[in-house]
């Protein structure tokens, strides 16, 4: 089958739509939407971010939430990476709710069905880039979106990745495999 470069614009799939929930000075509820984002560990999630309203937070109360961006969430959650933090409570403006996380001096935003909430273990700054590693030390989540083990269902969140060729929100498909198990046929020939 016949290739052709395309150019040398990095793609990678899926990426998360994450929501990172800080409190300012004033403890007013700050949102963020970012996209370079992941798992890191067990208990440690890794953010890519620039300078915003969210690292100054982030400096100064060294907590955050992250939630997952939905598809019933799409344009508040779009909304919060649009328009900066600064002099505006966007989460007021979009419509949603908060309350004071559990365990971290951060702000769960109702709306979204799951919520992790982290401490600030690093926040690296590269000339105003920033890698923020936060230490999980709860998940929040409806009942609605768990399965009889009372864990996440993915299946259930309408959970929405960008799309950084399309510059576009896709939603999450179905689940087509078992992890560390389908390969086992291949391995066991």
């Amino acid at each position: 089958m016949a290739k052709k470069n395309i150019r040398k614009e990095l793609i990678m799939a899926p990426m998360p739509v994450l929501i990172i929930g800080t409190y300012d000075e004033n403890g007013v509820p700050n949102a963020m939407n970012a996209a370079w984002g992941t798992q890191c560990d067990t208990d440690a999630v890794t953010i890519f971010l620039s300078k915003h309203k969210t690292t100054e937070n982030l400096k100064l109360k060294k907590a955050f939430t992250v939630a997952f961006a939905t598809k019933e969430t799409l344009k508040e959650s779009d909304y919060f990476g649009i328009e900066s933090g600064k002099g505006i409570n966007k989460i007021e403006k979009a419509g949603f709710h908060t309350h004071k996380a559990e365990f971290v001096d951060a702000p769960v935003i109702e709306e979204y069905p799951v919520t992790i909430e982290c401490e600030v273990a690093e926040l690296a700054d590269d000339g105003g880039d920033y890698r923020l590693v936060g230490k999980v030390v709860n998940v929040v989540a409806e009942e609605s979106v768990l399965d009889t083990k009372g864990r996440v269902d993915l299946g259930k969140l309408n959970l929405i990745s960008f799309d950084s060729a399309a510059h576009a929100y896709r939603l999450l498909g179905d689940v087509v495999g078992q992890a560390f198990h389908d390969g086992l046929t291949i391995k066991n020939k």
